[in-house]
């Protein structure tokens, strides 16, 4: 995430030349392509994490610190 984001809530995805942005709300691809096995990966690992993930925009928006969140396993 970036603390100069617009809405909707999402967050970026990177994975060597691929770049994606992913929707907190919907877990859905916005923008980007990322491989398939990559793009299971990420989703599994974002619904694990969705609140997690929304409360990080948040503080985003706040201008805050942003909190980790832990790696797929």
């Amino acid at each position: 995430m970036f603390y100069d984001e617009h809405n909707p809530p999402h967050f970026h995805v990177r994975y060597n030349e691929h770049k994606a942005e992913i929707g907190i709300q919907t877990l859905s691809l916005l923008a980007g392509k990322l491989p398939p096995r990559v793009t299971g990966l990420v989703m599994e690992w974002a619904t694990m994490h969705q609140d997690e993930l929304m409360a990080d925009w948040l503080l985003a928006r706040q201008q805050a610190e942003l909190k980790r969140i832990a790696p797929l396993e």
